[in-house]
């Protein structure tokens, strides 16, 4: 096995371009890959999303396919040199895998060592499931089982409490802990831009800002860029 991922918090950073501040992260990532898969299924203006994608990536030296034009979704999967699934709606994401019957053949894939790069809902599917995600669940996907490539559960664009704030709704904190209450997996809250970075089943916390670990029965511990993600 030669499990080779990257999974960003946010595809954008206050200040930046789109994906800019992954993009030596990416070029390690896809290094020998001429044209990398896309997967947009959680936008609903699919087009203009692989329109964004295929300009950065153009920019950046790849060329970019994405699945939603393919005959064969299944198939492009299979015959993919790397594979990018992109932000959006963690929900809708998820559907789409299981309706076009993908989980299984991007899991084997990546298994098999073609490199895997998620954003945002891109990298929650990676996880086991999409329990932590922060999305509305615009649709019902067949399960919140999700591809599985980590034995974790991942939190993007997590938010400290602000002690300021008059808001008497539940922090991200919070919510993390309810999940923990019915659930024995550890969670990594990665906080924008942060990002993981994986080689087999060593698990590296990159970017500019710390991640926030979750487990059941301790209290939440912080790790700072450069850590690895040990349990």
């Amino acid at each position: 096995m030669n499990k080779r991922l990257l999974l960003i918090s946010s595809s954008r950073v206050h200040g930046g371009g789109y994906l800019d501040h992954a993009e030596n992260e990416i070029r390690d990532l896809f290094a020998g890959v001429q044209r990398v898969l896309f997967v947009p299924y959680a936008l609903k203006d699919q087009d203009g999303y692989a329109s964004v994608v295929r300009a950065k990536f153009e920019a950046t030296g790849y060329g970019l396919d994405s699945i939603h034009t393919a005959a064969d979704p299944k198939q492009a999967v299979n015959s993919a040199q790397g594979i990018f699934i992109g932000g959006g709606n963690t929900f809708r994401l998820l559907n789409t895998l299981y309706k076009l019957d993908l989980i299984s053949a991007i899991r084997a894939r990546v298994e098999a060592g073609m490199p895997y790069m998620g954003s945002s809902a891109g990298s929650n599917v990676a996880g086991l499931s999409i329990k932590t995600t922060n999305d509305m669940p615009i649709v019902q996907p067949p399960s919140f089982e999700a591809i599985g490539l980590l034995k974790i559960q991942i939190n993007p664009h997590y938010l400290d409490a602000d002690p300021n704030s008059t808001h008497m709704g539940e922090t991200r904190e919070q919510r993390l802990k309810e999940y923990l209450e019915e659930n024995d997996v550890p969670v990594v809250a990665i906080r924008e831009p942060a990002m993981l970075r994986v080689e087999n089943d060593r698990v590296q916390l990159k970017g500019a800002k710390g991640a926030r670990i979750f487990r059941r029965g301790m209290e939440p511990y912080e790790l700072e860029p450069g850590s690895l993600v040990e349990f």
